[in-house]
């Protein structure tokens, strides 16, 4: 499969957008590996760079979320797969899947939801905060009782930054979904596109 987008490589890249290509390859340590065969940016982010003026934002949302969310990182990468797999975005799903199994979420949670099955859970903060993502992307709310849960599980901000986690993976999900982006080469997708 190919993207439906058009990549911007460094040779065709605006001003604007590689100041922002510059910024978002920096922000993960100059990792080489953002940019795909084509010589654009891989995932998302030649989305982002494509409209820098609303890519910044998107990165720079997306930067917070990853890196400045007081929510434990395996709660929070289990919240990005459960997105993921709902959404049916595999490029999500193969990023943030490999990041979970590495934060902790066992590895049988993770091929439930490639399967589309529901996860069986061993730690009671896992089960509740699945519970919440897949309410709230599959209904587009949460119930009172699934809510105070979160609230006592993990506090405050942490909830606010689990909701800002599953908005921010929604839209990343869909991005991904609506230019078709290719997984890695010999990385077969779960999902048909």
């Amino acid at each position: 499969m190919t993207s439906r987008a058009t990549p911007v490589t460094r040779n065709d890249a605006s001003p604007e957008q590689l100041a922002l290509w510059d910024e978002l390859v920096g922000s993960r340590g100059g990792a080489m590996n953002l940019i795909g065969p084509d010589g654009a940016l891989v995932g998302p982010f030649n989305h982002m760079v494509a409209s820098p003026n609303l890519g910044k934002r998107m990165g720079d949302l997306g930067q917070g979320v990853r890196f400045e969310a007081v929510i434990d990182r395996r709660l929070q990468e289990l919240a990005i797969i459960t997105v993921g797999a709902h959404w049916r975005s595999n490029f999500e799903f193969w990023a943030h899947g490999r990041m979970a199994i590495d934060h902790g979420i066992d590895r049988s949670v993770v091929d439930a939801l490639a399967e589309g099955g529901e996860p069986t859970f061993e730690r009671d903060d896992e089960a509740e905060v699945y519970g919440f993502a897949s309410q709230l992307v599959t209904t587009g709310r949460v119930d009172e009782d699934r809510y105070e849960a979160v609230r006592r599980r993990v506090g405050e901000q942490a909830l606010v930054d689990l909701i800002t986690t599953i908005g921010y993976y929604s839209l990343i999900s869909l991005t991904l979904n609506a230019h078709q982006i290719p997984l890695p080469e010999g990385v077969e997708p779960i999902w048909p596109a």
